[in-house]
């Protein structure tokens, strides 16, 4: 399993949109939330990736599908795969 099947839908997105050059405030328009709210999901995709920048988490989407990163994300309510490993409904 790759570190980035742990990630939800959301965290998916933001990290695409990261890649993308968007900015935590351009983000959380785009997604309908608060800066806050887009702080969270990048700490929690840093922890889950074992990154500590938005240039890491940029490189890393670079390296694992760059465009085409938001085509492998898990569809919107579903759980990341570790969950499902672990007998998530």
């Amino acid at each position: 399993m790759q570190p980035r099947d742990r990630l939800t839908p959301k965290e998916f997105t933001v990290a695409g949109l990261v890649w993308e050059g968007l900015t935590n405030r351009e983000i959380a328009r785009s997604l309908g939330t608060t800066e806050q709210v887009v702080k969270n999901y990048l700490r929690s995709t840093f922890d889950k990736l074992g990154l500590w920048s938005r240039l890491e988490l940029a490189l890393y989407v670079a390296a694992h599908g760059g465009a085409n990163w938001r085509g492998l994300a898990p569809p919107l309510g579903e759980p990341p795969a570790q969950a499902k490993l672990q007998g998530a409904p």
